[in-house]
Order: C-alpha cells, then sequence, then structure tokens
C-alpha cells in the first residue's frame, strides 16, 4: 500500500517500497547520493547506482568541515546545477544532504530515503535542513523542501534498539502534540509489537508525517505555529551539547518529561494527563533523569537558535493532543524552570 502526503505544492512524502518509488520519482539526469557507512553496509544495493559520496555518522558530522568536503567531493565528481541529490540515510544524513543541495551552485533539486525512524517521523520531513556549530544544534541551515522524501518501514528492521527507541521518542513527542488517538495506540502497544510489526509501524508513521505535513503547511519557516513541534527540544538540545552521552531522541524524551513536570508544576495539564505521559515514557524504556547541572542547562537553552530578543518560547502540553506556544523571558526562565 502506498501512502502520499503532500508537504507543500512542490514536496511530498512516499510511504511505501523504496526501490519501486526511487525508479518513478527520480529525474531522468545525473543523480549523486549523500549517504554514510552504516547504510552502505546494509542497504548497499539502494545506492550502488549512483555515485556516492559518504559522510561521517552522528551529531559530530553536522559541521561546516564535513559540508567543506562534501562540496569539494561533488566539484570533483563534476556536479553542476542540472544534478540531483538524493540523501539516503538517518537526520544527519538528511541534513547534511538538504544544507548541501540547497547551497550548491545556489541550490540543486533534491530528494530523500529515509532509513531511520526518526528520520521518517521527523528529521526528514518538513524542510529543515542544518548544521551544528560550537555545539549548539542546527545553527546554520536553510529552510528547503526536498522534492520527495520516501519512508520505507521494511529499511527499519536493520535498526538498533537503541536507535529505534530514540525514534520513538519523536513518535510520543508527535503524539501529545498533536494526535490523541496516536497516544492512545502507543499506550494500548508495545517496543516489540511495534519492531515487529509492518503494518502498525507504517501506520504510526504515516499519523507522524501526517500530523507534521499539517503544520508546516500552515507555517513553513517556523514564525507561528510550526514552533509546537520542538515540544522537548529546547531542554533536548541543551542535553546534547552538554553531553556527549545521549543520543537525540533519548534527550527529546528527556526535555518531553521535563516539560509536562512544568506544565503540572504551572497548573496548565492536569494530572491524569500528566501521568499518562509519564507513563507511556516510561512504557517505552526511557531513561528521565536531567542528565547535565542545572546551570548548565539554562546556560546552553539561554544560547538556543529559537530564542526571540531577550525571551524564549517554550512548547509545554496542556492535554493528550494539545500543547501551548508560551513566552518566556530569559531573565525568568530560572524561576520558570
Amino acid at each position: 500500500m502506498l501512502d502520499t502526503i503532500e508537504i507543500t505544492s512542490k514536496s511530498r512524502v512516499y510511504i511505501g517500497d523504496a526501490g519501486a518509488l526511487l525508479a518513478e520519482l527520480l529525474p531522468e539526469r545525473r543523480v549523486i547520493v549523500i549517504s554514510d557507512t552504516g547504510v552502505d553496509c546494509l542497504q548497499h544495493e539502494l545506492i550502488a547506482p549512483y555515485d556516492t559520496i559518504l559522510v561521517g555518522r552522528g551529531e559530530s558530522a553536522k559541521s561546516l568541515a564535513m559540508l567543506d568536503g562534501v562540496y569539494r567531493r561533488l566539484i570533483e565528481l563534476g556536479a553542476d546545477r542540472t544534478t540531483f541529490i538524493l540523501g539516503v540515510g538517518g537526520g544527519v544524513v538528511t541534513d547534511i544532504a538538504g544544507f548541501v543541495a540547497s547551497t550548491y551552485m545556489r541550490g540543486v533539486e533534491f530528494g530523500f530515503v529515509t532509513t531511520t525512524l526518526l528520520g521518517a517521523v521527523d528529521a526528514s520531513v518538513g524542510g529543515k535542513n542544518g548544521v551544528n556549530i560550537g555545539g549548539y544544534k542546527n545553527m546554520v541551515g536553510t529552510f528547503s523542501q526536498p522534492q520527495f522524501v520516501i519512508c520505507d518501514v521494511s529499511l527499519l528492521h536493520t535498526l538498533p534498539d537503541r536507535e529505534f527507541r530514540a525514534g520513538l521518542a519523536e513518535v510520543i513527542k508527535t503524539a501529545i502534540l498533536g494526535d490523541a488517538e496516536l497516544f492512545e495506540m502507543l499506550e494500548r502497544g508495545t517496543f516489540e509489537a511495534l519492531r515487529e510489526d509492518k503494518s502498525l509501524l507504517t501506520d504510526v508513521v504515516t499519523r507522524c508525517v501526517r500530523v507534521k505535513a499539517s503544520v508546516v503547511a500552515q507555517d513553513e519557516r517556523e514564525a507561528g505555529c510550526r514552533r509546537i513541534l520542538n515540544l522537548g527540544h529546547t531542554v533536548a538540545h541543551a542535553i546534547e551539547k552538554e553531553s556527549s552521552n545521549y543520543s537525540h531522541g533519548e534527550a527529546v524524551a528527556i526535555g518531553i518529561y521535563y516539560m509536562t513536570r512544568k506544565a503540572l508544576e504551572h497548573n496548565l495539564i492536569s494530572d491524569v494527563d500528566a501521568k499518562r505521559i509519564f507513563a507511556l515514557i516510561e512504557r517505552y524504556g526511557f531513561d528521565v533523569e536531567l542528565p547535565i547541572e542545572r546551570k548548565a542547562m539554562l546556560k546552553a537553552i539561554g544560547g538556543d537558535k529559537k530564542r526571540r530578543g531577550d525571551a524564549l518560547h517554550l512548547i509545554l502540553p496542556t492535554a493528550i493532543g494539545a500543547v501551548e506556544d508560551r513566552e518566556v523571558a530569559l531573565d525568568g526562565l530560572e524561576n520558570f524552570l
């Protein structure tokens, strides 16, 4: 079964078989793949027909130095404005590929095949592409939509449990902010069921993409309502800056837990709904202890790219399926948190 979800008039997400979809969607001109060594090992047949540039793995790969190497390799390969860039991998790969394609020769067309759950439900969808500076997440980047994103859940069976679980943090985030029925599905489900049931996983991915697509369609460049997609991310980015022991998804789960606690303390969410969120995070095996010192967290949050002048937008859950975008002055941030 093929699901097609429109992000913008020029960008769509396709949920189905990657090989068949690439044959249909790729233009009849030169394609250069940007991927990583893990994908090259596990999904080599998918990228073998194309010239391929392999980038590093992990958040440390999202650097200006890595971009420089990719640009130089594109020049060596003779890539021009007619070249199509295909990013095949998780969120790190699609961030790099999207940024490179958006800026090489002032922009060439590009698309993605996402090979991680986190990429399928969040990172590859929506047109945000960026790299890190000085430990701060995605401080340099673009808003540029891929022509297509392909989500093939059969590619996810090779993921280690830890990486699959990291993607589930973004699934939980999406359920909290915009899909109460998905939240209930997760409450009834288990980690093992999602790993093993392709039909169930396809349904979960489709629901997440539909929620994100509806938000991005209203606010493509994050000037307003798109900020709600950052639930848990302000704290998560602080954790990632100060500690290398946590993946993005693990940090997001802690951020969601922490923001739910703050919402409960400020009487923004009922005790019943807060306990349901806490229980769901625990159900899927996340550690929720804040792993960095409070002072370090506040300093990192103060440098977050979502800051607007002397204030910061924090996204707080108010019910299952609803959140509030609250502007907090930086000089009042410590009291609020």
